[in-house]
């Protein structure tokens, strides 16, 4: 027994010691160190922290920390690292209070939340040369970015690390992030060897991107202490949009805008150049005449009006009150632009010292949200001579920001859908909160409880004024009405579908489209994906309609005709803008599909490029059928309301 119980711990012992050479060697092999990684050595270092008041006592979850880090890159790789990019994910839900040689790659502004995570970008340099270039001078081989934020529930001696830490430029390779102790995280990152790299050798600039929107900042006139670029914003999305367009960025040297032409900025306030240093060094210049002096402005487009106008108009694809339509409404109308005069500080006193703006953001309306990346150096533009007798003439230099639609966390759409059918007396309606509620409605409402079903003249009524009407058709049909009531949907827009006809060979469907904002909607677009059910589509009979190509081949898209084009707001008398028409669809490349089960009805639907809110469920067709005149109702109705609104 005692000869048996010590092989088994000898076996033991042996296997615990081939196990700890297991990990040496897996750690050696996965964490090179500095001088031996080949590629780009990346690195983040916790240098210090401690507690923030207020001293929250027990809720040590929610106790706020500063924390102070630091992020190295290197460059030892035979080619230059372009543009480099680095994701730190942050775990702690950090507030980054400052960053040095580096800014957020989502158009953020620092201070700001970094939770989630973030990727940062190099500026003012945002390349790293190789040890070739430079006879291994690190200065510009190698960057650190020194962060200091705030953290909330790690206290010492816990240390508050990232999940991982990556390099994100394209055609680079980096394997699971390591420990070094508990304070640094480090990771090589090489090159990948299937990646086809569109970079040709000796090329400064790195190729112009591709996404859902736009922007070229080109110089167009440098002078020793200002200069003007162009900037043209330009849409690739056939589903994206932009009305009353709001362009915003960072000035990172005290720049501001002396003048500019095609757009203007939100507010014209030169105060903190009159107090500030601006003032200080241009002693001589009239602000009376300059524009803005924020930090971050806010730019927006011109009206019509102006197009013409020989001080501020006269820029080509300008002043159209801020509409960027999708190419297939209209290519003309796919693009914005602007010029700009920007002064600079005397860091930057020489016409070959130029740096764009940077933390580049652009919203709409009512329109989808967009994230936008840093600016990028690419080839300088070639702009076309008006008279096609001289060459093309080339921007003195030039940067591209790629902004593409997102969806934020615990963001709102904006308009919402509710379903109805022939078969069905009631409307589904837009959820409760659809577009937001308030964060007090003074417990006049509930927020959580579902929509109540409607009777089909309540379309029309706006939620405030519905209350007898739904209590009515609740005590009717014995639906159970919630005490207090739901919420309203709060949406601008609200579109209804409804389901108006089932037969062996086809069917039909009716949408109709309610403005309830007080502003009119020019131009305005709709589209809807039917996953099963759009090949089947034949016409839209108010509308100009049509079945899209490639990536949208499942949904319809729709615009109002000229003339009709137009969808006013909500008048006076409380009655909303309304747009309807009807959209017949065949069976004969569908065969199959359950129309009132589910394949009528759409699984999204875009008003203006902003994605609906719809409803959780659809109408059914186990309850009684409509009555021919609750039917007809709201057809009559909208139809006097469209032939008043011409």
């Amino acid at each position: 027994m005692a000869a048996s119980a010590t092989a088994v711990l000898f076996s033991s012992l042996l296997c615990f010691v081939a196990l700890t050479q297991i990990v040496a060697q897996t750690q050696n092999r996965t964490a090179p160190p500095l001088d031996s990684c080949n590629g780009v050595f990346v690195s983040y270092q916790y240098t210090g922290g401690g507690v923030l008041p207020p001293d929250l006592g027990s809720d040590r979850e929610n106790q706020p920390y500063r924390f102070q880090s630091s992020l190295f890159l290197l460059n030892n790789d035979s080619v230059e690292l372009q543009s480099w990019r680095v994701f730190v994910g942050f775990q702690h839900n950090e507030y980054l209070v400052s960053a040095s040689n580096a800014v957020l790659t989502n158009g953020t502004s620092v201070p700001g939340s970094v939770g989630a995570g973030a990727v940062f970008a190099g500026y003012p340099n945002p390349d790293l040369q190789t040890g070739i270039q430079t006879a291994g001078d690190l200065t510009q081989m190698s960057v650190r970015v020194d962060l200091v934020g705030t953290q909330f529930g790690v206290a010492s001696p816990a240390v508050p690390m990232p999940a991982n830490i990556s390099l994100l430029n394209d055609g680079w390779i980096c394997p699971r992030s390591f420990m070094q102790g508990n304070s640094t995280m480090q990771v090589c990152c090489t090159r990948d060897p299937n990646f086809n790299s569109t970079v040709t050798l000796g090329n400064d600039f790195l190729p112009r991107q591709t996404g859902d929107l736009t922007i070229i900042y080109d110089v167009i006139r440098t002078y020793e202490s200002n200069y003007w670029a162009q900037v043209t914003i330009e849409n690739h999305n056939p589903l994206g949009r932009l009305d009353n367009w709001e362009l915003s960025w960072d000035w990172m040297e005290d720049e501001f805008i002396y003048a500019m032409r095609g757009a203007y900025p939100s507010v014209i306030d030169v105060s903190q150049c009159v107090h500030g240093v601006q003032g200080q060094f241009y002693r001589a210049l009239d602000f009376s005449n300059a524009l803005n002096c924020e930090r971050r402005p806010t730019l927006v487009d011109l009206p019509l009006a102006a197009t013409n106008n020989s001080d501020v108009g006269r820029i080509p694809y300008c002043c159209r009150n801020g509409t960027i339509l999708p190419p297939w409404m209209d290519p003309s109308q796919a693009r914005s632009s602007f010029q700009i005069n920007v002064y600079k500080m005397p860091q930057n006193l020489n016409r070959s010292r130029l740096s764009p703006p940077q933390n580049w953001a652009i919203q709409g309306r009512l329109n989808p949200d967009y994230v936008c990346g840093p600016p990028v150096r690419v080839s300088p533009s070639l702009f076309p001579d008006p008279s096609d007798l001289l060459p093309d003439s080339a921007a003195i230099s030039s940067w591209q920001a790629v902004c593409n639609i997102t969806k934020p966390a615990h963001s709102r759409p904006r308009c919402c859908v509710s379903f109805s059918a022939y078969f069905n007396e009631s409307i589904i309606p837009c959820q409760t909160c659809a577009c937001g509620c308030p964060a007090n409605n003074g417990q006049t409402c509930s927020a959580t409880a579902p929509a109540l079903l409607l009777p089909s003249q309540a379309l029309l009524i706006p939620f405030e004024n519905r209350s007898n009407l739904v209590r009515a058709w609740g005590d009717l049909h014995r639906f159970p009405v919630p005490n207090p009531p739901p919420c309203g949907d709060n949406c601008g827009v609200s579109i209804n579908w409804h389901l108006v006809t089932d037969y062996s060979n086809g069917w039909s469907a009716r949408i109709t489209i309610f403005n309830w904002e007080s502003e009119a909607f020019p131009n305005w677009f709709t589209a809807v994906e039917l996953d099963t059910a759009a090949p089947g589509f034949q016409a839209v009979y108010s509308f100009n309609g049509s079945l899209m190509n490639n990536v949208h081949s499942n949904t319809i898209v729709m615009q109002g005709r000229p003339g009709l084009n137009y969808l006013i707001g909500e008048s006076n008398t409380s009655n909303p803008g309304t747009q309807q028409s009807v959209i017949s669809f065949s069976k004969r490349l569908t065969r199959g599909i359950n129309v009132a089960a589910r394949d009528g009805f759409p699984s999204k639907v875009y008003f203006n490029g902003e994605e609906c809110s719809l409803p959780t469920f659809i109408p059914s067709s186990s309850y009684k059928l409509a009555s021919p005149g609750s039917l007809s109702f709201i057809v009559v109705f909208i139809a006097a309301l469209l032939y008043l609104q011409q």
